[in-house]
């Protein structure tokens, strides 16, 4: 296997060239990175990364802290961060924060502080001041997904609008007795997701003439299984029955569209349903729904991130970037048997 110098010669360029070329430390032409990658492999060239992090002072490692690691929206947009930072030559160290206040404060007081990780990912955490002054005190930057963070670099999805679309699809196809599954307290903590969709559904009822009208509601814990006891609620007394349900989330959509099944109801035609995220499973059950793309919110996030890192290479005009949502209309929505 051959060495930085050989590497050099074989791509004419300089060791230094070949170190910034290997590292994405410093800026190299996409010509000549592909030269000095070339002339890498034709030699089994590996750049070190304990040498590089030493001469650099960066670990080449990524912090990404979540609220949950077993739920289907947080585990996507890992994975789009992962990817996008496998491209760039970074690693990557989840902490999950499912475990209280007492694990929070030692992720943030000890393992982010020490020297392990370049920079930061919050997803769906509503940071602290100190939390985040004390990253930035010690150069780390931060990037946030899921809702504005005061000094950090955010990607933010309008989860009013996002409700909001997806209430006034139910309402275009004529429905007016529209029920509602959301979060309850204890899931409306960090920016406020479940308050913030059942006021778009509220908008959208209002601007329909609808706000007079008492709409259905019931609290649920973002979970097929909760959707699903939600739903059965709901729908169980056919003398209250919506035709229509709106769900916060795809999970709860799908348990909602379980419950109905069990109860003996057709899904559309006895009641429509809609969520929001494009879950995995909502094709499969032909689930409408309002699609966020968390995946594409990762690889966003690394994509700002790599900005901060290397200024000198990137786009340092970019400023906190509101994410896109689309309606997926599928086969659980349809007009309301007369």
């Amino acid at each position: 296997m051959g060495g930085i110098d050989e590497v050099a010669r074989l791509a004419g360029v300089s060791t230094a060239t070949v170190s910034r070329a290997l590292s994405g430390n410093g800026h190299v032409s996409p010509a000549t990175r592909i030269k000095v990658t070339d002339a890498a492999g034709q030699l089994g060239y590996v750049v070190s990364s304990n040498a590089s992090g030493l001469a650099s002072g960066r670990t080449k490692n990524i912090g990404a802290v979540v609220p949950f690691l077993n739920r289907w929206f947080f585990a996507s947009v890992i994975e789009g961060a992962e990817r996008a930072l496998l491209r760039h030559g970074y690693d990557l160290t989840l902490y999950n924060l499912s475990g209280g206040g007492e694990e929070r404060r030692s992720v943030f007081e000890h393992f982010l502080l020490r020297k392990r990780v370049d920079a930061v990912i919050a997803i769906s955490l509503e940071l602290t001041e100190d939390e985040v002054s004390r990253l930035l005190a010690l150069g780390k930057p931060i990037v946030g997904v899921g809702g504005p963070l005061a000094g950090v670099r955010t990607l933010t999805i309008d989860d009013v609008a996002v409700a909001r679309l997806a209430t006034e699809h139910l309402l275009s196809l004529g429905h007016t007795r529209i029920g509602h599954i959301g979060g309850d307290k204890e899931s409306d903590q960090d920016f406020h997701l479940p308050t913030n969709r059942r006021i778009g559904f509220e908008q959208a009822l209002a601007a329909a003439g609808l706000a007079g009208t008492p709409a259905p509601f019931q609290a649920a814990d973002f979970t097929i299984k909760g959707g699903y006891q939600a739903a059965k609620q709901l729908l169980g007394d056919p003398r209250e029955r919506p035709t229509a349900i709106f769900a916060a989330s795809d999970e709860m959509a799908i348990g909602s569209i379980l419950a109905a099944r069990d109860l003996g109801l057709v899904v559309p035609r006895d009641v429509s349903i809609v969520g929001i995220d494009d879950h995995e499973l909502a094709d499969f059950f032909g689930l409408t729904t309002v699609a966020q793309y968390p995946s594409g919110q990762g690889e966003k996030a690394v994509e700002i991130l790599m900005d901060l890192l290397h200024p000198a290479t990137r786009d340092q005009n970019a400023e906190n970037i509101p994410l896109p949502y689309e309606l997926i209309v599928r086969s659980s929505t349809t007009t309301p048997t007369a």
